[in-house]
């Protein structure tokens, strides 16, 4: 048996596939290589170079290793950019997500693990959401995840699909050992942009709108360390694989920070001031968004580990530090 990470050279991808090798399983990684590196694959793994709606390409990579479950975070990621060009997002998450569950399926994989996102709820509000609570997203972003979650509903209906969706709230942080992390140039993630920021690699940052209706006027999120988020994944699958029921379920931990909070976190542990500066509000950004993640602790044990927002900031400047080495070698 093998599992078929779709996104592995990517930020969760990567430490996806460290996870499950860490775990004894086979790894076939798939990515196209637009936003991931080949460098951050696991040497372990084999990484094919190509696209998930190639159905050939993935067809043949199921058959010939005995591909068993997809764990699928290939997707356009942006918010700001998903509002500025949708039908780039509808193409890359929806209908490639489309594309490869029904090559999934004709292929015969039992196990379907989906990257969706918090988004789906769109400005949720500062009380700890459920997967049970309206779906309003805010963003095609959001829309086009949640269009993937349909599709999955309907064929695990039609065609006996076993499926998880996991629903993550803001993921940061990297892995402790140091293997991998967030690499993207010009990410957009908060608490990566504070840790460039304090390390001198962007010359300031900005904060997108301060009169949002929270405590100090800025966005909350509920930020999850990326280690507890890939180990709900394996979690996930070992559940499917033991005949679980398909689910949907919230990744977060329950409380949440605001813009402001984050930012002095990354300067209580930086040590240092770093240059913010205030901006406005940015398209489809929702006020707060925090999750109830009662489901996946009961329905797959999950125990979070890392929920302290220094660790994550602190694996997060430490992972700063390893790519610029990396960087300059390279360069």
């Amino acid at each position: 048996m093998a599992v078929l990470v779709t996104g592995g050279a990517g930020y969760i991808g990567s430490h996806m596939v460290w996870e499950l090798l860490d775990a004894g399983e086979k790894v076939v990684v798939l990515d196209r290589l637009s936003t991931g590196f080949d460098w951050a694959v696991a040497p372990e793994a084999e990484l094919v170079v190509g696209d998930v709606g190639d159905r050939d390409l993935v067809t043949r990579l199921i058959r010939d290793h005995g591909v068993d479950a997809v764990i699928h975070f290939a997707g356009s990621i942006v918010v700001p950019e998903s509002v500025a060009d949708p039908l780039a997002y509808y193409e890359n998450n929806t209908c490639k997500t489309r594309t490869l569950i029904e090559t999934a399926v004709r292929a015969g994989v039992p196990n379907f693990i989906f990257s969706s996102t918090a988004a789906v709820y769109g400005g949720a509000g500062l009380e700890p959401v459920r997967e049970d609570a309206r779906l309003a997203p805010e963003s095609p972003y959001g829309l086009s995840k949640l269009m993937s979650e349909w599709m999955l509903r309907d064929a695990a209906a039609a065609y006996g699909l076993r499926y998880t969706a996991l629903r993550y709230f803001n993921v940061a942080g990297a892995d402790p050992k140091g293997r991998t992390g967030q690499s993207t140039p010009g990410a957009t993630h908060l608490i990566k942009v504070a840790s460039e920021t304090a390390l001198g690699k962007r010359p300031f940052m900005q904060v997108y709108g301060t009169d949002y209706a929270t405590p100090d006027g800025t966005c909350i999120r509920d930020y999850i360390h990326v280690g507890d988020l890939v180990a709900a994944h394996r979690l996930a699958l070992e559940r499917l694989r033991a005949g679980g029921g398909n689910l949907v379920a919230n990744c977060g931990y329950g409380h949440g920070y605001s813009v402001l909070e984050v930012i002095e976190a990354v300067r209580r542990v930086f040590g240092h001031d770093l240059d913010v500066r205030m901006g406005e509000r940015r398209a489809g950004d929702a006020a707060a968004v925090v999750a109830n993640s009662d489901l996946a602790r009961a329905e797959f044990g999950w125990k979070p580990q890392r929920d302290d927002l220094d660790l994550i900031v602190t694996h997060a400047l430490e992972w700063e530090r390893i790519l610029a080495t990396k960087n300059s070698s390279r360069g």
